[in-house]
């Protein structure tokens, strides 16, 4: 074993000795403190079930480390929280994929799936029915709320499609592809102004989560599924929209963070910047076959090595090491490209990224690994070291387990991704031609 496979490797396993550390029992179940830090604070609002950064994402965490290790202690982790879950997804007002229902939708079917267990299964089913009954009519279709993105309606059908699929319900499917539908009705999907702090309320944010890229991500996600060429057309404008606004530099491309206010932000991470985006391209190319599209997702990888990531900190990449618009994030990327491409520098530039996440891990004290980061952007000094997935440590661990899964040539095991991530889902190249 290189010397790289065992750092990514114990990292993940110290990072889950530090949300262990974090756990808190009653009698639904377990979850796990935001940040166990004493007085420490959270870097998002309070949420113990989500995908985001509540038990949703720590349960996919545990389920993926307990693959990597074969130890059954990680499996009881994630059995406790799936209870949790269980018992607690009928309080959740959150329809959305990673901030409320259709995440911990998603979780436990995950935890039904590997643990075996009937019970975690039919309350994923019960939940997502749950969904099912909340969409109500809108102007061109069935949907949930106004906001078409990720963080809204996108995610939920992004949910519904999986949990179709692993839950075998056909029922959830065609809600999907109805909302879908009304998604795709628009000039150019997902192009919103922006609604966040610190953005002005008539900027459009062309990135995946919150954006246009995310919105054109799932319209390609339904052509996939069904063939229909109005769902590409749909997705193309979209995409056509990200890449008027995109500044090339030689081979290198980056995305605005919002236009036209923030035209020199160029955001590197999943969220908001060019790894999320890069996942758009790298669906449409997957769903469609066009090396244009793959070329595009390799102009905004290219970017992200040309910016000097991870050791120079910029504008869009600052003090943050999570997988919503930190550096876990990035390494999703690359062991992503690697997968689909088998192109070696990728994965070279992945075990860079990831030597400089263990390296900057705090552990001193014996807790586990965990990443002080400024979450906040426009917050440098509010600075937490948190549990959950897409903002602390479960997500960074998975990310070095999938960079561990990418190197153990031969070996296959079973990994986790989110329905938003597009690439092989066992890190296998594939050679392009």
């Amino acid at each position: 074993m290189s010397h790289e496979r065992t750092t990514s490797l114990n990292a993940a396993i110290l990072a889950g000795r530090w949300i262990r550390a974090a756990a808190h029992d009653d009698e639904r179940g377990r979850r796990w403190q935001a940040n166990p830090d004493r007085r420490g604070r959270a870097a998002v609002a309070a949420e113990p079930a989500s995908l985001y950064a509540g038990a949703a994402g720590i349960v996919v965490f545990f389920l993926e480390l307990a693959a990597a290790t074969g130890h059954e202690a990680y499996l009881e982790e994630a059995r406790c929280g799936a209870r949790y879950l269980a018992a607690t997804w009928r309080e959740q007002r959150d329809l959305t994929l990673y901030h409320g229902l259709s995440g911990i939708v998603f979780a436990l079917t995950e935890a039904g799936w590997v643990l075996g267990e009937e019970r975690f299964e039919e309350e994923a089913r019960a939940a997502a029915d749950r969904i099912v009954a909340a969409a109500r009519p809108l102007p061109g279709g069935p949907g949930w709320s106004s906001e078409p993105a990720q963080r809204g309606d996108g995610g939920i059908v992004l949910g519904l499609l999986r949990a179709a699929t692993m839950l075998g319900v056909p029922a959830y499917e065609r809600l999907a592809l109805e909302a879908g539908e009304r998604i795709a009705g628009a000039a150019v999907p997902g192009h919103r102004f922006g609604d966040c702090p610190g953005i002005p309320a008539d900027a459009v944010m062309p990135g995946f989560l919150g954006g246009t890229a995310g919105t054109a991500f799932l319209l390609a996600r339904l052509h996939g599924v069904t063939g229909e060429d109005r769902f590409l057309e749909a997705a193309r404008r979209g995409a056509g929209f990200v890449r008027s606004i995109a500044v090339l530099d030689g081979r290198s491309a980056f995305v605005p963070h919002h236009v036209p206010h923030g035209r020199g932000l160029h955001y590197l991470g999943y969220c908001s910047g060019s790894a999320g985006v890069a996942r758009m391209f790298y669906e449409f190319y997957r769903v469609a076959g066009d090396p244009g599209d793959l070329d595009w997702a390799e102009r905004l990888a290219a970017g992200i090595i040309a910016s000097g990531v991870p050791y120079r900190q910029t504008g869009g990449y600052w003090n943050t090491a999570c997988q919503c618009c930190g550096t876990a994030g990035l390494v999703e990327l690359f062991v992503g490209l690697w997968a689909a491409t088998g192109r070696e520098p990728y994965l070279e530039f992945a075990r860079t990224l990831a030597e400089h996440l263990v390296g900057r891990a705090t552990g001193h004290d014996g807790r586990g690994h965990r990443w002080y980061q400024a979450y906040r952007r426009l917050r440098p000094g509010e600075v937490s070291a948190d549990t959950g997935y897409m903002v602390g440590a479960a997500g960074i661990g998975a990310a070095l387990l999938h960079l561990d899964a990418a190197e153990r040539e031969g070996e296959k095991r079973r990994v986790i991704l989110m329905p938003d991530n597009p690439f092989p889902a066992i890190p296998a190249p594939v050679f392009l031609h």
